[in-house]
């Protein structure tokens, strides 16, 4: 599948374009903002990107009003088309937040339910007690995500619901061109629900891809062959940076080896998982890295285990926010992109993912382990290629073996001797190709 051999970005587009964060009603032409930035990603050589939510919602995007409508501070259905298009003629896919779990209280089956209670057609949509009370104090009581009750719960057992919802990912299909959702808190969503929408977009769209927002948990209760094709690595997303900021480069290692080592007990072995260092909701990685050298290691590390890359808006230029400082700061609006040492090193990465083979499909086995060094093989069919970092602020003699005498380092495109095993400057990152 395309997704497996690309790079992914991704865009909050209401905090991208500047959007406000009530829904004012006005419309404004934002989103064309992401025309201009075609051709910085096509440098930095991403061919897919993802879009947290598009449609009209109360405030955020993840209250949906209407499935079918570009939120009005963003612009109209024309405008979104003529951005997607100018991606698709970049080579670049388009990916949605699908919002399936819940709706906003503006969503119009809501408002009925609010206006006509147990007359509403629309009461079984959503999980309802009209005998109790809400916050809101709409005189009936509503089940809300996680205790959020500007997300209402829908009821995805019931059919008219999975219609609309499903009838809704036609017209993005048909309408956009889109070739795939990520769907929000998927961990929620029942796996009846996961077969029969992979199912509905199999049918719609060949190589339709889905990747799930999971937390925590075992990733293949909804990541399978009959649901979805892949899973938020939020457990490598926490072991990439506490690796770095605690000096131990086992920690990552352990998680690497658990979801995709040679054991017979590796959980993801063979899996795309969609893999991160930070994105809308957590502190940008620039900030949560102690020490800033560390910062194109992570990427390296990010770029060279099993997974897909993605890498959130401004972050490949350092970029810093911090979580405590608020949603608006981590889904900041950008004049324009910047492009620095950091933006170039992602861009070889970008290029060495797309075209590698073992970066794609390869088996992981960790080579050599310390503290503040790793290296491990990704081998796909005996075409390998050594990932191998070095965290410490001293050179850093590593021994392994690399399976021939000279190497090619990928990210450099120089020859290395292996004879004497390799010598690594302070903070760096290789990515070997042996020459045989």
């Amino acid at each position: 599948m395309w997704a497996y051999e690309s790079a992914f970005y991704q865009i909050y587009p209401l905090g991208f374009c500047g959007a406000p964060f009530e829904n004012d009603g006005i419309l404004t032409s934002r989103i064309l903002k992401v025309k201009d930035w075609v051709g910085h990603m096509t440098k930095l050589g991403v061919n897919a990107v993802y879009f947290s939510p598009v449609f009209e919602s109360d405030t955020h995007g993840y209250n949906t009003r209407d499935y079918r409508k570009i939120d009005c501070r963003l612009g109209t259905n024309e405008d979104f088309k003529e951005v997607c298009d100018t991606l698709h003629e970049n080579g670049i896919k388009v990916v949605l937040d699908g919002v399936f779990n819940h709706a906003g209280r503006g969503f119009f089956a809501f408002q009925d339910v609010l206006k006509n209670r147990e007359n509403s057609p629309y009461l079984s949509w959503f999980h309802i007690d009209l005998n109790g009370n809400s916050n809101y104090n709409d005189g009936l009581w509503y089940e809300g995500w996680e205790g959020n009750y500007d997300l209402v719960k829908l009821n995805l057992f019931n059919e008219d619901v999975i219609n609309y919802l499903f009838e809704s990912i036609r017209f993005w299909i048909d309408t956009f061109g889109i070739d795939g959702l990520r769907l929000d808190v998927a961990y929620c969503l029942p796996p009846e629900f996961a077969a029969r929408l992979r199912s509905f977009c199999d049918s719609l769209k060949e190589d339709f891809f889905l990747v799930g927002e999971m937390l925590h948990g075992d990733y293949n209760r909804l990541m399978n062959d009959t649901m979805l094709h892949s899973a938020t690595n939020y457990e490598c997303y926490k072991g990439l940076f506490s690796s770095f900021n605690s000096m131990n480069m086992f920690e990552i290692n352990h998680s690497l080896l658990r979801q995709f080592g040679p054991e017979n007990w590796t959980i993801y072995r063979g899996k795309h998982l969609l893999s991160f260092v930070d994105n809308h909701d957590v502190t940008r990685v620039a900030s949560i890295l102690s020490n800033k050298k560390h910062l194109p290691l992570i990427y390296a590390m990010l770029f060279g285990m099993p997974g897909i890359p993605c890498v959130y808006y401004g972050s490949e230029w350092g970029t810093e926010a911090r979580k405590e400082d608020g949603d608006p700061a981590l889904r900041a609006c950008f004049e324009a992109p910047e492009w620095n040492e950091l933006t170039d090193f992602i861009s070889v990465l970008t290029k060495i993912k797309k075209e590698s083979a073992p970066l794609n499909y390869g088996s992981f086995t960790s080579s050599l382990l310390t503290n503040k060094q790793c290296v491990f093989e990704r081998n796909i069919d005996g075409n390998r290629i050594y990932v191998a970092i070095n965290a410490d602020d001293s050179e850093f003699t590593a021994h392994f073996n690399a399976g021939a005498s000279k190497c090619k380092d990928l990210l450099t495109d120089t020859e290395i001797s292996m004879e004497n095993g390799l010598v690594m400057p302070a903070y760096s990152a290789f990515y070997l190709a042996p020459i045989e």
